[in-house]
């Protein structure tokens, strides 16, 4: 893998020298856009308006526009002698529990590799944040965006980073009038919920979990490229409609029934 950034992590008086990499990729099938009648690609264009032509890669540059046509042109260099150090450093500021952030907060997460030098005071922060149960808040900054991250242990060998999105850029829902009205809840309705979270509880086993959607849609790509037949999945038939406490009792039963065929797997 190709390091996408160098720099250090810093808290109090330590630094440590690391390395980034991406430690995630979308497996999303990308198709592109063609001209119907003839099949061709279709080619988006760099176009200037103004000069009447495309341009190359070489003659773009970034302009914030701060007023309606007006724009303040920024260029690497620019960018290089932002006044923070969190450009080749992973600040850290606090040591948090994990618990107490929600999800939401995540974005991406990069792999942290110890770099020249750095591998024992590298060994000593993963064992002192694993032993502690704390995770790390930082700020860094990427590609001339300074984040919120989270640095953590990840399976017991290596550190990761978490970037998160800044408290002011988590939308509010307060315009969601769905959640206005609390309905009336019998206390057996809840039981039989919660009796059905039970039965499904499970340990988080990544590797259960496939994406059927992309492994049909390849199905499909790789009839149509052998020539076959595609055949449609038959549509759902539409369903009586069932009282909420029904509902329950039945996704009870077929719960235990499953974690009764997967408990006789196991022993078989």
């Amino acid at each position: 893998m190709r390091a996408l950034w160098r720099g250090a992590i810093s808290f109090g008086l330590v630094n440590i020298p690391v390395r980034l990499y991406a430690a995630t990729e979308r497996k999303d099938l990308k198709f592109s856009y063609l001209h119907e009648p003839c099949k061709t690609p279709i080619r988006y264009r760099k176009y200037c308006p103004t000069c009447d032509r495309e341009v190359e890669m070489d003659e773009i540059v970034r302009g914030y526009e701060y007023e309606s046509g007006r724009y303040v042109i920024m260029n690497e260099e620019d960018f290089e002698r932002v006044p923070v150090a969190t450009t080749r450093t992973v600040d850290i500021v606090d040591f948090v529990s994990l618990a107490e952030i929600d999800p939401i907060y995540f974005d991406k997460t990069y792999f942290l590799e110890p770099g020249e030098g750095g591998q024992k005071a590298y060994a000593l922060l993963r064992k002192a944040m694993a032993e502690s149960g704390r995770i790390a808040l930082a700020k860094v900054a990427i590609r001339a965006k300074e984040t919120l991250a989270a640095v953590r242990v990840y399976d017991d060998r290596l550190l990761v980073m978490e970037t998160m999105f800044w408290p002011d850029e988590i939308r509010s829902y307060a315009e969601l009038t769905g959640i206005d009205e609390e309905p009336h809840l019998h206390e057996k309705e809840v039981q039989m919920a919660e009796m059905l979270i039970s039965n499904l509880a499970t340990d988080f086993q990544p590797e259960k979990y496939t994406d059927e959607y992309r492994r049909a849609l390849l199905d499909i790509i790789r009839s149509r490229i052998e020539g076959q037949e595609v055949y449609r999945a038959a549509a759902p038939q539409p369903e009586k409609v069932i009282d909420l406490m029904e509902a329950l009792r039945a996704s009870v039963k077929l719960a235990e029934e499953q974690r009764a065929r997967e408990g006789a797997r196991r022993t078989s």
